[in-house]
């Protein structure tokens, strides 16, 4: 099977279900645009996507191409976000999509999970600097991001964790 991503505006549980799935036996990859940000907030000159979103949009390739391969070592690889983010990102930004970015966006499951930010969950941090509307935004050009590219959009219902990982098991036809 190929990698199944998990994706979606930010504060939407996304990693809280990403990181349940994992905990029951599911080969998992985090969010490698989180610990990008991390890392860059580090450097003196760090590239960070509200500075730099072209560059760091370059930097996210890199890092998630390689994760890409990885998952497709294992049967069953579920991602924290993945290329295609990247071009909703530079969609939401205004910003044009380079044709390497579409062209490595390919080779996932063709149905992506979507996890819809969720006011109650949404915290505002120096990683997530945006307010919630922003992050709904964001959400919105993922979905029709994704949706340009090929792939079909199934949203996730918010509920606990536990019928979150048990709506994905069902929904894919996956076990653990």
């Amino acid at each position: 099977m190929k990698p199944i991503i998990i994706t979606g505006g930010p504060g939407a549980g996304k990693t809280t279900l990403i990181d349940a799935l994992g905990d029951i036996g599911f080969p998992i990859f985090a969010e490698s645009s989180r610990q990008l940000i991390e890392q860059q907030s580090q450097l003196e000159n760090g590239i960070l996507p509200w500075l730099d979103l072209p560059g760091f949009a370059r930097l996210c390739l890199t890092v998630m191409s390689e994760q890409k391969d990885q998952a497709n070592q294992h049967p069953i690889a579920l991602l924290d976000r993945a290329i295609p983010d990247i071009c909703g990102y530079l969609s939401q930004a205004r910003l044009e999509i380079d044709e390497a970015y579409r062209e490595a966006s390919q080779g996932y499951h063709r149905q992506v999970l979507f996890c819809r930010p969720e006011a109650s969950i949404y915290v505002q941090d120096d990683v997530r600097p945006y307010p919630f509307e922003e992050a709904l935004e964001i959400h919105h050009a993922l979905v029709t991001v994704y949706q340009e590219l090929g792939y079909e959009t199934v949203e996730v219902p918010f509920m606990s964790v536990k019928e979150r990982v048990q709506f994905v098991e069902q929904y894919l036809g996956i076990k653990s």
